[in-house]
């Protein structure tokens, strides 16, 4: 197993790298820089302030110096909010995402698993058919829809909840539901797949012959297997739900890393969009991993290789 880990670690930070450049080369081929919408501005105060960012420099020194400092977990200044770096930025909202997706992943796993579990075990009965219909309408709507018809009707129709902020735990519902109900109907799908998958084997038909009783077959044998497809997705689903949604956070005014995204590519800010590009590539990578180990765990067939 350490071998493994140490392997995929590897891999990873080189993912990281490559991410890293292709993200930092994009970005420098764009036309303009985070200065030009500025109004008015002289020519000498805006050669000094490219020169403060290291706008002078050319291309491939300005990348070897970047990479130099996001190795030491230091991605400069933000280019558009003053006196603030994007490590700044990231620890004051990273906390943030982390709770609306904490809360929003628990009731998407809370929800989405026995769901699927249920419509598995009862296959082509009522228990089947609505549940995975509305899991299917739940994943074409998007969280772009879901947001505001969640906000429309429970805080301004019944007016029951603020539908924007985050100043108490009153305003965490909407936003957690509008994300949770989203992955929910995935995670329900995938593990009816995954569980009809295991029920339909030749061991669990032996297993029903020798009067195996049919929630021993379930939840002891045939659970781990099921949980499979599931957990896989677990771990890209992990990684975008904390870093935040761009969508969710934006519709409901929540100061989490969603916003910043959004906020880094409307004003050009470099700096920013590369520390928030590395740190949701490193969720993925290092959420990736865990749901690797966790699919050897499950499944004895798998080795660490």
């Amino acid at each position: 197993m350490f071998r493994f880990v140490t392997v995929r670690l590897l891999q990873g930070l080189l993912v990281l790298l490559a991410i890293y450049a292709v993200t930092f080369f994009l970005v420098a081929a764009t036309p303009g820089s985070p200065f030009s919408t500025e109004r008015a501005i002289r020519p000498e105060i805006l050669a000094q302030i490219e020169a403060f960012y290291g706008y002078d420099k050319p291309v491939g020194e300005r990348f070897v110096t970047s990479v130099s400092n996001a190795l030491r977990g230091e991605f400069g200044p933000s280019a558009v909010y003053a006196n603030r770096s994007v490590t700044d930025i990231i620890a004051e909202s990273f906390p943030v995402s982390l709770k609306l997706g904490s809360l929003a992943l628990g009731l998407a796993l809370a929800l989405g698993i026995p769901v699927g579990i249920i419509a598995a075990v009862r296959q082509n009965s009522w228990l089947d058919y609505v549940p995975m219909s509305v899991s299917m309408a739940g994943i074409c709507l998007p969280t772009f829809v879901m947001g505001p018809l969640l906000a429309l009707i429970f805080g301004l129709i019944f007016e029951l909840l603020p539908v924007a902020g985050w100043f108490g735990p009153e305003y965490v519902i909407l936003p957690a539901l509008t994300l949770g109900l989203y992955y929910a109907a995935y995670f329900a799908r995938l593990t009816r797949g995954g569980m009809l998958e295991m029920l339909n084997q030749d061991w669990v038909r032996t297993a029903r012959a020798k009067g195996v009783s049919e929630s021993t077959i379930v939840w002891k044998h045939c659970l781990k297997g099921g949980l499979i497809p599931a957990i896989t997705f677990l771990g890209p689903a992990l990684a975008g739900i904390i870093s935040g949604s761009f969508v969710v956070e934006t519709i409901f005014q929540i100061p989490g890393l969603g916003q910043w995204f959004v906020k880094g590519a409307l004003n050009r800010d470099d700096f920013l969009i590369l520390g928030l590009t590395v740190l949701f590539a490193a969720l993925i990578v290092v959420m990736n991993l865990l749901v690797d180990i966790v699919q050897v765990a499950l499944n004895p067939r798998l080795k660490y290789e």
